[in-house]
């Protein structure tokens, strides 16, 4: 996938197909297309996410942060019962996560484009992400190190990201805003809890 279709919603030929899985007791079906990640199905980075996070801490208001096409938010949204705001900047996702929370059933979600934070005004609880390594380090960071603006007084922030993406290097930096603990290494991903000191 090229950087420039994720970003700026160049149009690639449409091919929306519809995977299921399992995912924390609950089976889901998403539909994805060409342009999206993960486009064939739920990815090893986000399962493993959505496994390690402590479900007591998430609820209140929740961002999906990069939302794709919708399964973090979707998930979180039918488990939790939270209020879940879902954003991307490709127009594509979006509108699948639109279907998708259709298909899954699933109420009090607001989806909508935002460039990282651009269009973000209020807080959250929780800001949940699986970010996108493509975009390049400057907006992995953007995603990562500004979510503290936009987290409530006791927000927490989770993330997964590969080792071989940074891992270690992103651990060292955020150490610098957030109280940061790793609830989960697997397979060279690693499961990260950031909560502002």
């Amino acid at each position: 996938m090229k950087l420039g279709q994720y970003f700026t919603n160049e149009k690639l030929p449409s091919n929306v197909r519809k995977t299921e899985c399992f995912v924390l007791g609950k089976n889901f079906t998403f539909l994805t297309d060409n342009g999206v990640f993960s486009k064939n199905g739920l990815d090893f980075g986000s399962r493993l996410l959505l496994d390690a996070i402590p479900l007591e801490e998430v609820g209140g208001k929740i961002l999906d942060m990069g939302c794709g096409y919708g399964v973090l938010g979707i998930v979180l949204g039918k488990i939790t019962k939270a209020h879940i705001d879902m954003v991307d900047v490709n127009l594509r996702a979006l509108h699948l996560t639109k279907r998708n929370i259709l298909i899954n059933n699933v109420s009090d979600i607001d989806v909508f484009e935002s460039n990282v934070y651009e269009n973000i005004t209020g807080k959250y609880s929780s800001i949940i992400t699986n970010p996108p390594i493509r975009a390049g380090k400057k907006i992995v960071y953007q995603m990562v190190m500004n979510a503290s603006n936009y987290l409530e007084k006791d927000g927490k922030l989770f993330l997964v990201i590969r080792k071989e993406q940074g891992a270690k290097s992103l651990i060292v930096d955020l150490e610098k805003v957030y109280n940061v603990k790793v609830l989960e290494r697997k397979k060279g991903f690693y499961v990260i809890k950031c909560e502002i000191k």
